[in-house]
């Protein structure tokens, strides 16, 4: 990856949207069709090509990610009463779709090399729920940061115990796990098309399933649950979720750049790993299979390094250079006091031990050679 450039004054963001050219062509050509509410040819399309993406026969396309998990969890029929496991390191979204449902969250940590649910505590978790008479409705996974979770056991542990899996996908479209893409695994998925996203529709997200009548009844509550007639007819509580043709046409200029707009995510990644390949006690947070390489994480082990990712973080701070600090995980969120938790304190460490650097296909090799060269200045001094 050539990185030259004297670019050295403007901020250096976490994950801006890579907009282009072509992106104003089709919002263009939508506007100019005339089809700019939550119908028309655009958004038929982009349901089409995502749902392909993704390897499965059905896409509704919503409003957000949060909107898709929602709907997810409703078709396979959560609510009050209920219990739906979440991993704890996640973003608030993916615990609020559960509380709307009335369903009770309860959540589990994860693998500290991944950041991903852990396999073996859920098995013992699935165990001791089971034993307690709990009503599971279903497993929701997230694919933290842009790599998938470890379906290969999370799946047959979970078809055991005769729970579904929800796979919140809003981070990882795009990637694969064990030759499958993300958004195939489990009984539906959700993406996310926020303007931080692999890809963004500005506001905007897709449940994909391979369950036809989970995905019409999805498609059914997303319209505010309106019946077929001549006039306004409903039966029970729907939503307004559904997702505009214009920001759809936006969506799939998008796809149209999304294997390019991975490829130079992987790029900066491999950048990164290059930086910090000989320093001891710092690590990449899953190695192993690199997803779509949405956001790059760090793991400082203080003990042998010497400094914390908040030294790191104050550094790049002080030179207009944006970071973030791994989820908070949900257990420690004020809203969730006092749920229930299986913990083995991985979340919590990478939590105070992890640093999420600037990783946007957007930023120019400029960019990213003046946040290499801030890392290796900082590093330098610490040694």
């Amino acid at each position: 990856m050539a990185l030259v450039g004297t670019e050295h004054h403007r901020s250096v963001l976490l994950s801006a949207p890579d907009i282009g050219e072509l992106e104003q062509e089709y919002v263009l050509a939508a506007l100019r069709s005339g089809w700019v509410a939550p119908a028309g040819p655009d958004l038929d399309l982009f349901e089409a090509e995502i749902a392909r993406r993704a390897g499965v026969p059905h896409a509704v396309a919503v409003n957000s990610g949060t909107a898709a998990l929602h709907l997810a969890l409703e078709g396979v029929g959560a609510g009050p009463g209920d219990v739906v496991v979440v991993p704890t390191l996640t973003f608030a979204a993916s615990a609020n779709a559960v509380r709307y449902t009335g369903a009770t969250p309860v959540f589990a940590d994860c693998d500290p090399a991944t950041g991903n649910l852990d396999p073996e505590l859920l098995s013992g978790l699935l165990a001791t729920l089971d034993a307690e008479g709990a009503r599971v409705r279903a497993v929701l996974t997230v694919d933290v940061y842009g790599s998938c979770a470890d379906y290969r056991r999370i799946l047959p542990l979970c078809e055991r115990h005769g729970v579904p899996v929800v796979e919140d996908a809003a981070e990882s479209l795009g990637a694969e796990h064990d030759g499958r893409p993300a958004g195939s695994f489990g009984r539906a998925a959700a993406f996310s098309f926020n303007g931080n996203k692999i890809m963004t529709t500005s506001g905007g997200g897709m449940l994909v399933t391979a369950d036809t009548g989970l995905a019409d009844r999805a498609r059914y509550l997303a319209g505010q649950a309106r019946l077929p007639a001549e006039h306004y007819e409903h039966a029970e509580v729907g939503y307004n979720y559904r997702l505009s043709n214009v920001l759809a046409a936006l969506g799939r200029a998008q796809l149209c750049r999304l294997d390019a707009m991975i490829e130079r995510r992987r790029a900066v990644r491999a950048a990164y790993a290059g930086v910090f390949a000989a320093v001891d006690g710092v690590r990449l947070l899953a190695t192993g299979e690199p997803g779509n390489c949405w956001l790059t994480t760090v793991v400082v082990d203080p003990r042998r390094t010497g400094w914390r990712a908040r030294d790191l973080a104050a550094h790049l701070r002080a030179r207009d250079v944006e970071t973030r600090p791994v989820f908070k995980p949900m257990h420690l969120q004020p809203l969730h006091a006092g749920a229930r938790a299986f913990l083995t304190g991985a979340a919590e460490d990478l939590f105070t031990n992890g640093l999420v650097l600037p990783g946007g296909s957007v930023l120019g090799d400029d960019q990213i050679r003046r946040v290499l060269d801030e890392i290796n200045t900082f590093l330098g001094v610490r040694r």
